[in-house]
């Protein structure tokens, strides 16, 4: 007898490389050996991850800068000879929410280019770098012919039309007449693309990479700490929903560690232990909700004015 569950569970792989580390936003010089961080992750880390989705007969989803692609070609051409997928994250890892719309449009063009000269079909997918956005993202996206997007988090362990970006909201400030800001957010429209959620509390970077400048990483969690954690979150979904999805978040630089590649083991063992686990791309699972496949929710809220 078939299991009744259904379990659509995959990585996303956010190659920034040294992307990341040179996007200082403001044209500051980069620290040298924050760049040869990226270096590792794109070449120690990406060799250590491939060799742990080949051990265990995983396709993931590679999110790579075009910067990536452009600087590492040798290890971006490993991943996508394995058959895996490759995705958007911008050109330099640009936090889309600091860009203007034309500045939005460019990268996103740049970035398309890049990656279907590379692998020779237009991407599907696209990740936010630092899962930063702007009113007019999914416009953008939508224009572009992406289907589907890996930014948003109104839901987390469901796909859904992701909505439109036309819903308005009144920030507070302080510095008006109350009145100005008591008013509710107008009525979210869906668009026509979709959205695999994301998740701070599933993504690598917080718990084990150390940037002095940023007070959200640590670096030093155990990673007994975040398995409990991913197993708690599969455990509750896999108890409540007879389908879901589970995508994770990782970064070479930060899951090709030692400590960090043998919490991936103990915890793809854990979830292949369940009936009804399919371990896939992003666009795989995309399939799947269009097809009719695999039901999702529809994101609500906020009303007409």
């Amino acid at each position: 007898m078939a299991s009744k569950k259904r379990v659509l569970i995959g990585y996303g792989i956010d190659v920034d490389a040294v992307s990341n580390w040179i996007n200082t936003r403001n044209g500051q010089k980069a620290d040298a050996t924050n760049v040869s961080r990226g270096v590792f992750g794109a070449t120690v880390g990406v060799d250590r991850l491939l060799k742990l989705f080949d051990k265990y007969h995983i396709k993931c989803t590679w999110f790579a800068p075009a910067h990536s692609i452009e600087s590492f070609p040798k290890q971006l051409a490993k991943v996508r000879d394995a058959g895996h997928e490759i995705g958007l994250h911008g050109y330099t890892h640009e936090w889309f929410s600091a860009l203007s719309s034309q500045q939005q449009r460019d990268v996103m063009a740049k970035s398309i280019s890049v990656i279907t000269s590379f692998t020779g079909k237009r991407p599907r997918g696209f990740t936010g770098p630092h899962w930063t956005s702007t009113p007019e993202l999914v416009n953008i996206l939508e224009e572009a012919g992406i289907e589907y997007d890996h930014t948003f988090m109104h839901h987390d362990c469901q796909m859904y039309y992701v909505p439109d970006g036309s819903a308005t909201w009144t920030e507070t400030d302080l510095s008006k007449d109350a009145a100005e800001w008591m008013k509710p957010m107008t009525s979210m429209k869906p668009s026509k693309v979709v959205e695999i959620p994301a998740n701070w509390h599933l993504d690598d970077w917080p718990p084990f990479q150390f940037v002095p400048t940023q007070p959200n990483t640590q670096g030093y969690v155990d990673p007994h700490v975040i398995e409990k954690l991913w197993k708690e979150q599969f455990d509750f979904f896999y108890r409540e929903y007879d389908t879901f999805i589970f995508p994770i978040t990782i970064h070479p630089q930060v899951s090709g560690k030692p400590q960090v590649i043998l919490m991936h083991e103990r915890f793809i063992e854990y979830v292949n232990s369940h009936e009804g686990v399919e371990w896939m791309t992003m666009s795989q699972m995309v399939d799947e909700f269009k097809a009719g496949g695999f039901e999702g929710v529809t994101v609500e809220g906020g009303i007409e004015l």
